[in-house]
């Protein structure tokens, strides 16, 4: 089986990372090295923060959802909130609104013949995954997630971005949260393919966004092809924008239908309040070399 990067990462005979203990273990240990990207550089926050947390790239890339077509029917991939388990998951939904587990029998079964059409932006307005959630005041070194949940015409900062803003804090093993957040996200990308974490990095070109997708590259969890897919962001529209931001996978899935999907290349839909901070692929390439 074939490695990539300085961290050798497992990859498939598709070059899509593998989903493996072994690589989420990976994926831990770069994030969380500050040699790599030091607290200075892994976003906003105070002193102390994410001395424990992922880069601040990681709120955004698991807060990014994909979309599959089967046949003529669309699927919502997403990382979805697990209320019992207090855990999240990655979940696959059809257009019916029914939501399985991406690699169970069911969700296999979905997703068999599917084609990737394309990307969604994670929301940072409107509701959380997490709804009725009540974390304690000091939970998420004092940022609990329902501060984040917020209506669909808010325009406060909320949404799912925000939601892993806060559970991305402490992403070692001992943390269950954390820990489900990253295995869910590694299991998307095994699916999707590195251009579904470079895509929804390139999104924000502040906070460090740039050097964090180089680091990616460089230490393997994605390749340089990956880094460089041609793409420019598309803009949702406000009545889709609303349904999304519910951050409930069966109005996403319904709401997507609206927009425009191509069978013979991923298309990328940005929200517009943050759609001028795209990195293009220019700028990544000057990046890289």
């Amino acid at each position: 089986m074939p490695n990539r990067g300085i961290s050798n990462f497992e990859i498939a005979s598709n070059k899509h990372v593998l989903n493996s203990d072994s690589n989420l273990e990976k994926l831990r240990t770069i994030l969380l090295d500050r040699s790599i990207i030091t607290e200075y550089l892994t976003g906003p926050g105070n002193p102390g923060d994410f001395d424990y947390g992922a880069w601040h790239v990681v709120c955004h890339l698991a807060a990014g959802c994909a979309v599959y077509k089967n046949a003529s029917k669309l699927l919502w991939v997403e990382i979805s909130f697990v209320p019992a388990k207090d855990i999240y998951i990655s979940t696959v939904t059809n257009e019916s609104g029914t939501s399985y587990p991406l690699f169970s029998d069911d969700g296999k079964k979905l997703l068999e013949g599917a084609k990737l059409v394309g990307y969604v932006e994670g929301t940072s307005q409107g509701h959380i995954s997490a709804r009725g959630v009540n974390d304690p005041p000091n939970r998420f070194n004092n940022w609990p997630r329902q501060d984040f949940d917020k209506s669909e015409s808010s325009n406060e900062d909320g949404g799912r971005v925000w939601e892993h803003w806060c559970t991305v804090r402490d992403i070692r093993s001992s943390s269950e949260i954390g820990t489900s957040v990253l295995k869910a996200y590694l299991e998307m990308v095994s699916l999707c393919g590195g251009t579904f974490v470079s895509t929804v990095a390139r999104g924000r070109t502040d906070y460090n966004h740039p050097d964090q997708l180089m680091a990616l590259v460089k230490y393997g969890f994605i390749s340089r092809d990956d880094a460089l897919i041609d793409i420019k962001p598309k803009e949702i529209k406000d009545s889709v924008q609303k349904e999304i931001y519910s951050a409930i996978p069966a109005k996403c899935a319904q709401a997507v239908k609206s927009l425009v999907w191509d069978d013979n290349k991923i298309t990328y839909y940005m929200f517009k309040r943050r759609i001028n901070r795209w990195c293009t692929t220019d700028k990544v390439k000057s990046n890289l070399e």
